[in-house]
């Protein structure tokens, strides 16, 4: 690893952000939403190599178990939700600290923070071009109602369904680069299964691994996948840079 972690307050929330040394910019940047487990991407030797190798930057806001929606979430922060918060503060940040902004930033995600990235990518492909979800935890709706934070967050189980990923797949608007992986072990694969059947049955252009078998859900498996996905995101961002040529 040649570059450092740091922790910032971006609007006030911490977030850890990476970035290497060395006098050339960064090519793109990397926005990272962490799982149920609250654990970044800090000190993650399967991931930080990569980006050292690639010259990317990453942040990792600290999200708590908000499921990266957008709704409020006292676990989070009661003024802004979560969805809102990266928009509208951790994408400018990109843009100030970096000179990167959208196209150049692509979102990365693990189980919760999975799910949360291909949902946010869905409903702003034009943000976010390239968007890779490792083991996302699609189907969160059946979490409610044993007493998470998702029960605050909607009113009933149906309502939740309604605000996951696959409902917000557009047949003719989505993200060209999209990407998202599953250990068949893993309990929340079923989810990922079907997003997978409806961009087929959509005709969405997506990669997806539902295959790999290495540790069920667990950073095993997270850190077995880290190097597909990451270098997914960047391939997909540098060909959308040639694109604005």
């Amino acid at each position: 690893m040649n570059g450092e972690w740091s922790t910032v307050e971006i609007a006030g929330l911490p977030a850890d952000v990476y970035e290497s040394p060395g006098a050339s910019p960064p090519r793109f940047g990397v926005l990272h939403l962490h799982g149920v487990g609250l654990k970044t991407l800090r000190d993650r030797p399967a991931f930080t190599p990569l980006f050292d190798e690639l010259n990317l930057v990453c942040i990792c806001p600290h999200g708590g178990r908000c499921w990266w929606a957008d709704r409020i979430c006292p676990e989070f922060d009661c003024r802004i939700s979560p969805e809102k918060y990266l928009l509208h503060n951790v994408l400018p940040y990109f843009k100030d600290r970096w000179r990167l902004e959208s196209p150049a930033v692509g979102l990365l995600g693990v189980g919760m923070g999975g799910q949360g990235a291909l949902r946010i990518a869905l409903k702003h492909p034009d943000l976010f071009p390239a968007v890779a979800g490792i083991a996302p935890s699609i189907e969160y709706h059946d979490l409610y109602g044993h007493g998470t934070p998702i029960d605050a967050l909607y009113d009933s189980k149906e309502q939740c369904r309604q605000d996951t990923a696959p409902m917000h797949v557009h047949p003719s608007r989505y993200p060209p680069h999209l990407f998202f992986c599953s250990d068949p072990d893993d309990p929340w694969h079923r989810g990922n299964d079907r997003l997978h059947e409806k961009l087929l049955a959509l005709g969405v252009s997506h990669e997806c691994d539902l295959e790999t078998s290495a540790g069920g859900h667990s950073w095993q498996y997270f850190n077995h996948m880290a190097d597909r996905a990451v270098r997914f995101l960047y391939a997909g961002l540098e060909q959308q840079s040639r694109r604005l040529l």
